[in-house]
């Protein structure tokens, strides 16, 4: 497996240091939105460069069959879903290694805000 670029294991790092915030002044309990919303405003205070709900075309055969969406694509290189659930489930890796097979990215973080401690609700995804 090929190790991310020091420079996208950074921008992860980042990430991850916005939504421990973010986690640390909510707490678990909210909706997916409401998260979503929080790290807008803490990634843009952090001055994170990102998009919010990227669309992806999925395609077979060289054919689009259906669209997706991208929680957040940050610093254009960096996956980021979201979840408020009680416990990740392995769909939910698959889905995030769908959307990095897709779109070809090669890293992809997981955030479930609905834990005690976001540490327990953290997946880092590399694309092998």
């Amino acid at each position: 497996m090929k190790e991310p670029s020091e420079e996208l294991d950074l921008l992860a790092h980042e990430v991850i240091g916005a939504a421990i915030e973010v986690h640390r002044l909510l707490g678990p309990g909210f909706l997916e939105s409401v998260y979503e919303e929080a790290l807008t405003i803490e990634m843009t205070m952090r001055k994170i460069p990102f998009t919010r709900q990227v669309g992806v075309g999925v395609s077979y055969k060289d054919n689009i069959v259906g669209r997706g969406k991208l929680d957040f694509l940050v610093g254009s290189q960096l996956v980021v879903e979201l979840k408020a659930i009680d416990m990740l489930a392995p769909i939910h890796s698959a889905q995030l290694l769908s959307y990095l097979k897709t779109t070809g990215f090669h890293l992809g973080l997981l955030i479930n805000f609905n834990t005690p401690a976001l540490r327990n609700g953290l997946k880092r995804i590399i694309l092998s």
